[in-house]
């Protein structure tokens, strides 16, 4: 009975310190993708660090990469070294006078302007073109391919250029060319003019009477201004047509003049009506010495008379 109670108080003092295990279960883990242990979250962190240096080495050795490839290297931001483009050949500049003509020139609506662009040929013109104003430039030669396919012009004005040739038949079909100034170049002889021509200037050349045909002129009877002042012309040109207004002949080479210069020998009630001014200036020739030669006009040239 005494062994009953010892047992009994053992179990009342002992039994409620031991713990008993829990019965044998699978091991489960939950997750809580809101939250972090502070290990997790310095490990996640030096994880990133890595992978986002490694990405930002990347593009700058890619770089350097394709400028080596591409022959140039950067190495301060202030020194370029160019290695495989010195290699390649470099391209010729490009020239004003290779430019479209109306990059070079100015293009309105049918007029162009070259004037001072020392272009050495007449440009291609834009088809329409009705005026031409090409001055003071290094033009040498004019070819009759020049004109061929523009037979809307009707104003060419090419003073101070350094023509010295004109092919023949280059303003010949030009129908409808009206004013062509040639003047202050270096020509030996006249064009072939197109017939519907009312002005032609060419003042400050070098022609001599033989090179002006005998009837350059004649046929054209639109003509009423003829500047042909500063040549090296012995003789006034013959069959100036009656169209005429104004003629310059001064400062030219002219020794003498006969009564058909002007006027008709075997008409003596014949009037030039429409001239109006003469000028010869600047020649040997004496006027005073062929009075029968301007009987048929309103004014008398300017010159020398005694």
């Amino acid at each position: 009975m005494k062994t009953l109670k010892q047992f009994a108080l053992f179990l009342h003092f002992f039994m409620p310190v031991v713990k008993l295990a829990p019965p044998n279960q699978q091991s489960v883990t939950f997750y809580d993708y809101g939250l972090a242990t502070l290990e997790d979250t310095v490990f996640k962190q030096e994880y990133e660090d890595t992978i986002f240096k490694e990405d930002e080495d990347q593009p700058a050795q890619d770089a350097v990469k394709n400028k080596e490839n591409n022959g140039m290297i950067i190495f301060h931001e202030n020194e370029l070294q160019v290695q495989r483009d010195e290699e390649a050949p470099e391209a010729s500049p490009t020239k004003d006078t290779d430019l479209p003509t109306c990059l070079l020139c100015v293009c309105l609506i049918g007029s162009v302007y070259c004037e001072e662009t020392d272009i050495e040929s007449v440009p291609a013109l834009p088809k329409e073109t009705g005026y031409l104003y090409a001055r003071f430039n290094k033009i040498k030669k004019i070819k009759t391919s020049d004109f061929a396919d523009i037979p809307t012009l009707r104003r060419i004005d090419l003073t101070g250029n350094n023509i010295e040739e004109i092919e023949d038949g280059t303003f010949a079909k030009l129908t409808l060319l009206e004013e062509l100034s040639l003047a202050e170049n270096r020509l030996l002889k006249l064009p072939v003019l197109p017939p519907k021509l009312t002005t032609f200037n060419a003042n400050h050349n070098r022609i001599k009477s033989r090179g002006v045909k005998a009837n350059a002129f004649k046929r054209l009877t639109n003509l009423s201004y003829l500047y042909l002042a500063h040549n090296a012309l012995e003789s006034v040109p013959l069959n100036l047509p009656e169209s005429l207004r104004i003629l310059h002949l001064q400062y030219n080479n002219i020794t003498s003049i006969s009564d058909d210069t002007f006027c008709k020998n075997n008409n003596t009630r014949y009037v030039r009506n429409r001239m109006d001014e003469i000028r010869m200036e600047g020649n040997p020739v004496i006027l005073g010495k062929y009075p029968n030669a301007f009987m048929c006009l309103k004014m008398l040239p300017i010159g020398s008379w005694f």
